[in-house]
């Protein structure tokens, strides 16, 4: 965004807030849809994550800081919104944050909304694998094209450790998924 402090400034106004908002919805919404969904994996749970992001954005923004860019700001957000979904539903019906994945995992397939093929299928079963912070970080820097410095801030762990998880993972995805080629070869 070219004046971001100018538009923070709109955001802050009480004559202006509803039109910048709609304006910060139109920009930020599908990108936010994407991120929260690579974590709560269906269409549904995204749908009401993204909402809970967008409230929670709009009633915090008298308090933001401006110490990171406002990007970044409402990642961190929908980071957190998304991860306390997943915590919500771990305690309602699971053990752990990992069964909730696999469980969405598995309706992936027959979600109306999943256009992927035979291979993006494959690649979402082999991030189920992945330890949650690694998965979160790979598809933070590989789907959202986030600078490591970004999800640093976002997920408030050093960023010599998020290079590291994310390499960390790169290996992991590339050793899986040539191993299932030579399954299928085989």
């Amino acid at each position: 965004m070219k004046n971001e402090s100018e538009f923070i400034g709109k955001l802050l106004s009480a004559n202006q807030r509803d039109e910048a908002f709609k304006k910060l919805l139109d920009l930020y919404q599908k990108r936010l849809y994407w991120h929260i969904r690579k974590i709560v994996i269906t269409h549904e749970n995204a749908d009401d994550v993204l909402q809970n992001t967008f409230l929670r954005v709009y009633k915090s923004l008298p308090n933001f800081q401006q110490k990171s860019t406002l990007s970044t700001w409402m990642f961190r957000i929908a980071y957190n919104e998304s991860l306390r979904f997943l915590e919500q539903n771990k305690n309602k019906y699971y053990d752990s944050v990992e069964e909730v994945q696999q469980k969405y995992l598995n309706n992936l397939v027959s979600d109306s909304y999943f256009e992927g093929d035979e291979v993006q299928l494959k690649l979402h079963r082999v991030l189920a694998q992945l330890p949650e912070k690694e998965r979160q970080i790979f598809q933070m820097k590989y789907y959202d094209d986030l600078k490591f410095r970004e999800i640093a801030e976002i997920t408030e762990i050093a960023e010599g450790t998020i290079k590291t998880l994310y390499y960390k993972s790169v290996g992991f995805i590339e050793k899986q998924m040539l191993d299932a080629e030579l399954l299928v070869k085989n």
